[in-house]
Formats: structure tokens, sequence, C-alpha cells
């Protein structure tokens, strides 16, 4: 019997918005799956880390993909890098001698035999992080590749891709041709890059808003098909349906090394010996190993302003997944409140201005720290473990995936930080 896992991500949909008017095809779904009522993000909660979580089953501490945006020491001194560009994971790898620290899921399962394919709508950084190395298959409108990190130059399924509902309706497309009724991939994630685009530019629960999570179900719906008529030819398929982390609105920009030159702990904004990197709704600060006898008066600095909803350090940094290591001083998630948004959505939430001139909207969706919103993404699964139509009530995040999938398909998944999610032996499971 062939054995599969498929994956869909609704990237950025929060728990809370899910409903029978507003996602109707999840809402069957859950009659049929297990649902997580505690399902938490990673942090920073933001796409390209969670798909590093997802990928190799462990936290950013060891795995060593700090953020959407990180530092790294150049030339003796600290360079900001956007983890989105498609280049990243190849200077990563110049820098460190080697990208991820640990294996992925496209690494184990190529190991084996078997084959990874992953269609992403997302920022080709984040497609990358899923197989930076190149087992498997990584298809992207700005980056696709295949074995070897074969490039895979003008692919026509996914080159013309839009970053809309419209770019993930093509994609959808390609994937049911390619991974389900094309290859024997035993994994195939498809990542939508709807509702998130989105949610980022217009207010969480306006109407554009709902529509982009309306055709995201959509394609959920197309893929549930599929995998139903793979399974009555025979096929043994865990479905999971999920999301990587919540939104909340913003209501406030802060300029942290603005505000640093302000205090005097930068001379000017070239200063590069103490760094804060934008993470959304988080910030990561790295100091120069000159100046470490600044690090006290720095993070003090950071406590007492009132946009720091915490700030973590040291042995700290270990309660949000992370180590002090590449000169990272402290993390920074941005304080956020219940409150409301126009159009009644709570969680509110201060982002940190990101570099150059990328956007960060007021009034609109932003994510990568701690609230509660942005820390609510969805998850349910389908398959032998999970029994139709419960719920479960204990923690679970991305980091569980890459187990869970490894058990479904009869494969080790030791050396994660997470745990499979199916029940135990004899409790609705029939291994």
């Amino acid at each position: 019997m062939t054995r599969r896992a498929i994956v869909v991500v609704l990237d950025g949909l929060r728990r809370d918005m899910l409903g029978t008017e507003a996602t109707p095809a999840l809402a069957s779904f859950a009659a049929a799956a297990t649902r997580f009522a505690a399902h938490r993000s990673v942090f920073p909660s933001a796409t390209r880390v969670v798909s590093a979580c997802f990928a190799t089953g462990c936290l950013p501490a060891r795995h060593g993909l700090a953020g959407n945006s990180v530092a790294l020491m150049e030339n003796g001194g600290l360079v900001a890098h956007d983890v989105g560009r498609p280049d990243f994971m190849d200077d990563l790898r110049r820098h460190r001698g080697r990208t991820l620290e640990l294996p992925t899921l496209a690494e184990r399962l190529a190991g084996a035999g078997r084959e990874a394919m992953v269609f992403s709508n997302v920022s080709p950084g984040a497609a990358r992080a899923h197989d930076p190395d190149g087992h498997g298959w990584v298809l992207h409108r700005a980056w696709a590749h295949g074995p070897g990190l074969r490039r895979l130059e003008g692919d026509e399924a996914v080159a013309a891709v839009t970053l809309d509902a419209a770019g993930d309706a093509m994609l959808t497309e390609a994937f049911l041709s390619r991974a389900l009724a094309g290859r024997e991939a035993a994994l195939g994630v498809l990542w939508l890059g709807e509702p998130d685009a989105m949610q980022h530019a217009v207010p969480l629960g306006a109407p554009r808003a709902m529509e982009a999570i309306a055709a995201a179900d959509a394609r959920f719906a197309e893929v549930r098909a599929a995998v139903a008529t793979r399974r009555k030819a025979g096929e043994d398929i865990l479905l999971v349906a999920c999301s990587d982390h919540g939104h909340q609105t913003v209501e406030a920009v802060v300029d942290i090394e603005a505000e640093f030159v302000a205090a005097g702990l930068k001379r000017d904004a070239a200063d590069a010996s103490l760094l804060s990197v934008s993470n959304g709704t988080a910030a990561l600060v790295y100091l120069h190993p000159d100046r470490l006898a600044d690090a006290n008066v720095v993070l003090g600095f950071l406590a007492a302003r009132p946009w720091a909803g915490g700030v973590f350090s040291g042995p700290t940094l270990a309660e949000i997944g992370h180590a002090p290591r590449d000169h990272l001083l402290c993390a920074v998630a941005m304080a956020t409140r219940p409150a409301p948004n126009e159009y009644g959505i709570p969680g509110l939430a201060f982002a940190a201005r990101p570099a150059g001139a990328k956007p960060d909207r007021l009034g609109c969706g932003q994510h990568g720290g701690l609230g509660e919103a942005e820390q609510m993404p969805f998850l349910m699964i389908e398959g032998a473990g999970f029994a139709a139509g419960t719920t479960r009530d204990a923690p679970s995040s991305p980091i569980d995936l890459a187990p869970t999938i490894l058990r479904h398909l009869r494969l080790p998944g030791e050396n994660c930080d997470g745990k499979a999610l199916q029940t135990p032996i004899g409790e609705n499971d029939d291994d």
C-alpha cells in the first residue's frame, strides 16, 4: 500500500477565523479530522522560521535559522539579511559552511528512497527553508529546483504564479497534477500565499481579507477531493490542514534603530555594532562582541520601552526556542493588547519598523511576536491515529509535524524537538 502525507498550509489564517460561513471546506473537514485546540506557532511567529521548524521538527535554537530576517557577522561587522531572498540560503552556506543544522524532511525521505515535493506561494526564502540543500523538489515562482539543487528554469507551471488568490489557484492546479496525480511523492506540501498576503494589505476582517480566506478554503477543498480519489484507489494518505501563524492589527510602528540612536546607544544609523532586525511584531537584537560591556545597558533600555512586551536574553532565550548564538543579544516580542480593530477582530500590536522600503501598514495585519492572536494558527489532521470529529487540548506546534509525518510514512523520527501526534498504538491507530 502506498503511504503519503499531504499538507496544505493556509498562510496566516487565525484559528478563530474558521467557521461554516467563512471556511465551509475546513468546517466540513473538522468533522472528519482531529482538531488541535491549543496549537501555537513558534517565535518569531513568521513563515520562514516556521518553514524551517516544520521541515526539521526542531526549534530555531537547534536548526539555526533565528528569524524571517537575521544578522550575520561579515568582515568583522554585523550585516542584516532578509531570509526571504531567493539566494539567502546560498549566502548562509558560504558563511557557515552549511544551511540548516539538522536534516529536513526532504533529506530524510531522500535517504529512504522517497521524494518530497513542496509547492510554495510565499517568499522564495521560505520555500527554500523546506529543502535548502536540494534533496527533493521545491516549486516556487522565483525559485524551482529538483534533487541535487538542479535549477528548473522557466518552469511554466509555477513561473507565472502571482502572490494572490489567482496565483494560489494556479499553484494548486500544478500541485494536483504533479504531486498527487503525477509523481509518487511520499510528501506533498502545498503552501498557499493567502490569506496572509491580503491580510498584510487590508484590515483584518475587511471584505477583501474575508474573500482571501474563502479563496484559500476553496483550494483546500480541491486538494481534499483529490486525496479522496487517491484513497479510493487504495492509498493510505495522511491529510493535514494547518496555518503557520495568526495575525494582529498594527496600531503603531516603532523605529527601534532610531530609538537606539536617540538614546546614544548607536552613533548613527550606519553604526552596525548594535543592530535590531525587524521580524514584524518581533525584533532580534544583535551586539558586536567588542561591545559586550554595554549589554546590560541595552537590555535595560529595551525592558523600559512601552512597546516591548517581552525581552528575552541569555538563558531566557530558551523559553522561546532560541539560544544566544551568532551574536544575538536578545529577542523582543512587541507589546500587544486584546482590543478589537474596526471590524471587531481582536488583537492589536506594535510592529518593529522594517528595513528599507518594505511597508508595514498601520491598521493592517502583522505577526512575528507572542500575542494571543498571532500565536493562534490552526491544525487539523485526518488519517491513521487521528479520530474523526475529535478535539485535542494538549499543546502542539509546527515542530510536531515532521515526526508525525515520519511516523505515518514508517520512517524514523529521532532527533526532533517535536513529537508525533498520532494516538498511541491501539488507540485509533492501525499500526
